[in-house]
């Protein structure tokens, strides 16, 4: 007898009790995916989150893995393949990527810019662009074929949206009331840090590093902030992720850095009571999707 193996373990869910799911027409579903995690919200007509789930993929080994793990997830979800959605937004975690203004964007144009900076297989790999409403940047990057038609086979309804990660955490930080000051952005993902700088409402830096081990985040930050000549001392540095104060990422980073404050959630989703167990400064790149 074959034994079979479940990929996936749901680490977090959080669900509002005046969720009404006769009601998912006037909702928008919101997914993201990565190698080794995937997140689900559901926000309704009133800008309101109504559900919250967060699941690791840890035992995933190859791509065809993840695939055969989402599609098990999905057959064992009450809501996910729903079919009558408002919306659907896509969040893709990756790095082939590659951003430029839009006054320079050709759609004809997009696997040439995405080769300057990552290998694409035509046979395997789409290309795929989106752009932010808060600044003029188009954000090109590639999602795996099957997983992209897939995708659009089961909201065949109501037509998915894609969006790069990058873009959803510009956005949120686009989003923000405007400062004059100069400020860094960092967000930490369980296999990455980001980093945004941004002054005055414009996007000023932003790119990706993976992180192999725990001195690699104090690197990195130093390295950008050389070069966007910004003092350690007095700049301001505005941190989400999944990270705490007793965390020793936040205790390194405050041994190098003085002014660090956790960031907020979007101003446009309202959060009820329910969601209080999650903190302010999680999720914002799921959240931010909605955004776009």
């Amino acid at each position: 007898m074959q034994t079979t193996t479940v990929n996936y373990k749901l680490i977090k869910k959080v669900k509002d009790d005046r969720f009404d799911e006769e009601q998912l027409h006037q909702c928008t579903l919101i997914i993201q995916t990565g190698a080794k995690d995937f997140q689900v919200a559901v926000i309704d007509q009133e800008n309101r989150l109504m559900l919250l789930e967060d699941y690791s993929m840890g035992n995933v080994q190859s791509h065809t893995e993840l695939m055969a793990s989402l599609k098990e997830l999905f057959d064992a979800h009450a809501l996910l393949k729903a079919g009558f959605w408002k919306a659907v937004r896509i969040g893709v975690k990756s790095n082939k990527f590659c951003q430029l203004p839009a006054s320079l964007f050709d759609p004809n144009k997009s696997e040439a810019y995405l080769r300057v900076n990552a290998t694409i297989d035509k046979q395997k790999e789409t290309v795929l662009n989106c752009k932010n409403k808060s600044s003029d940047i188009v954000t090109v990057f590639s999602v795996q074929e099957d997983f992209y038609q897939w995708i659009c086979a089961l909201y065949q309804n109501t037509t998915p949206s894609f969006f790069h990660q990058s873009a959803s955490l510009i956005e949120g930080v686009l989003s923000r009331p405007k400062s004059n000051g100069h400020l860094l952005y960092l967000y930490v993902d369980r296999f990455k840090l980001h980093i945004i700088s941004a002054q005055s409402g414009k996007l000023i830096y932003y790119n990706q590093f993976p992180i192999k081990q725990f001195q690699d985040y104090v690197k990195c930050i130093m390295l950008v902030m050389r070069g966007l000549n910004l003092d350690q001392q007095n700049s301001s540095v505005v941190l989400w992720g999944y990270i705490g104060k007793n965390s020793p990422h936040y205790q390194e980073f405050i041994k190098y850095i003085r002014k660090v404050d956790f960031g907020g959630r979007p101003g446009k989703i309202k959060f009820s009571y329910f969601f209080d167990e999650i903190q302010d400064h999680h999720f914002f790149d799921l959240f931010s999707l909605y955004l776009l």
